[in-house]
């Protein structure tokens, strides 16, 4: 079996990821996206397993029950992470795999895998989460002539 750690550094370099060692065991990748515009993950080589914690968004302001009912119905279709809360109720993905399973096309299934499923949810999470706080964003920006474009995915709810 290849070492876990260099398949990941050889799989970032030569897809040019920008990447950081937070430690010798941790790997710090920044994916972009287009709904969310990045998405932090961290790459854990652990003892028998690699783990993937992603962050997705903060904990929601309202309708925490609805969210977490769409995070679960999300999970039953998912492929190698799952969305999970923190103690802080802060949503992440989440997700191991066996070391032995440690390859560049897995690699790529997975980091595809948490951008696909970040940047998809983005805008679903923060409408259901934080209606009232882009209400009051979007009246705000209205009221000093802002820049309204970050926001017109929400239009429908003003």
């Amino acid at each position: 079996m290849l070492d876990p750690k260099i398949v990941l550094e050889e799989f970032f370099d030569s897809h040019d990821i920008d990447y950081e060692r937070a430690d010798e065991k941790t790997f710090m990748v920044t994916l972009p996206g287009e709904k969310k515009l990045q998405t932090h993950c961290a790459l854990i080589v652990g003892d028998h397993s690699l783990s993937i914690n992603a962050f997705v968004i903060r904990k929601p302001d309202e309708n925490i029950a609805a969210v977490h009912e769409w995070l679960l119905t999300k999970n039953a279709l998912m492929y190698a992470v799952a969305y999970a809360i923190n103690e802080l109720g802060d949503i992440y993905l989440v997700g191991r795999l066996p070391l032995t399973a440690v390859s560049d096309q897995e690699i790529d299934r997975i980091l595809g895998a948490v951008l696909q499923y970040s940047d998809s949810s983005f805008n679903p999470l923060l409408e259901l989460g934080f209606s009232s706080a882009i209400r009051r964003e979007w009246a705000w920006r209205v009221s000093r002539g802002e820049s309204l474009a970050n926001l017109k995915a929400f239009e429908h709810i003003i």
